[in-house]
């Protein structure tokens, strides 16, 4: 990838990358007249030249038309100077995860189109997976062991069968277990933010694959379709590290992508592609479970082998 200089003032600004020249274009740091050069040409030239080259042609339609996209000039300035707002008090302050800040509720939020979309790879998902299975797990113990309890109590009350009773906990164990899964990941799908407390952490989003937020009843399909995911002995989840948009089995199945927060917003140069602490502390802490797993197992086979000779 080549690498680039761009002139500022009487400044030759450079070495960036091709990336970071798409970004400065985007912030309305450097223009269309704005002088570039890289290894290859024969003098500099103005960056409307080379908009090909870049790819910068759907940014350049925006920039040509003085009554759209975002001049975000002002605010840079006013951060230089000290005169920005707060956080949290100016119009771009809203989380990536909800409307834009011009949109008042949902149904006025519209995804912005134009800039590189940055999509959620393998272990990013997974992270993610990993986290929300905690939180399900955790919640669908507690609530199954009330139930339990009160299953017990009531079949000794009534003086029924211990045996019966325990299958009947079980059963009801694994329904609500399957109903708690169900209502959490088709509501923080449908939501607003279309991220689940995992994804929150490690700063994606579930979307339709033009951006749009995905309905309850898409959600609900969705998480349906994980069961095949699931069926086809996990190839189906494996898929989103090669396709092309990072896409699983069930994200094919339900025409929906998982993105960067920031994805289809106003502030598309916040989308980070790594992995981030977060990830990599549950990443570590996963892989040390596993083979502490393995380990036990074969301590166990170990011992039983001893005790079979």
């Amino acid at each position: 990838m080549s690498e680039w200089y761009y002139a500022e003032g009487q400044q030759r600004q450079g070495p960036v990358a091709e990336q970071e020249i798409r970004q400065l274009f985007q912030r309305s740091q450097i223009t269309l007249d704005t002088l570039v050069w890289r290894e290859g040409m024969a003098q500099w030239a103005a960056l409307r030249t080379v908009v090909d080259e870049l790819q910068l042609q759907t940014l350049a339609s925006v920039a040509a038309e003085p009554s759209t996209g975002f001049d975000l000039r002002g605010d840079y300035a006013a951060i230089d100077n000290g005169t920005a707002p707060l956080p949290g008090s100016g119009p771009l302050s809203a989380s990536p995860y909800g409307a834009s800040a011009a949109s008042v509720g949902y149904g006025n939020a519209v995804p912005v189109h134009g800039a590189e979309v940055l999509y959620a790879g393998f272990w990013k998902r997974f992270a993610a997976y990993m986290i929300d299975y905690v939180i399900l797990t955790a919640s669908s113990m507690i609530i199954g062991a009330i139930v339990g309890l009160g299953i017990g109590g009531a079949a000794s009350l009534a003086g029924g069968g211990s045996t019966t009773a325990g299958v009947l906990s079980q059963l009801l164990g694994a329904l609500i277990g399957f109903g708690i899964s169900l209502a959490y990941y088709g509501w923080f799908h449908a939501s607003v933010g279309g991220a689940t407390p995992g994804k929150m952490a490690l700063g994606i989003k579930v979307v339709r694959s033009d951006g749009d937020r995905i309905s309850g009843a898409r959600s609900i399909g969705r998480y349906f379709a994980t069961l095949l995911s699931s069926l086809t002995l996990l190839v189906g989840y494996i898929m989103a590290a090669f396709t092309e948009r990072k896409q699983a089995l069930h994200d094919m199945i339900c025409d929906t992508v998982v993105v960067d927060k920031w994805a289809f917003t106003d502030q598309p140069h916040l989308q980070r592609p790594q992995l981030g602490a977060v990830g990599v502390v549950v990443l570590v802490l996963t892989g040390i479970l596993f083979v502490g797993l393995i380990i036990a197992m074969v301590v166990a086979v170990g011992a039983i082998a001893r005790m079979a000779g």
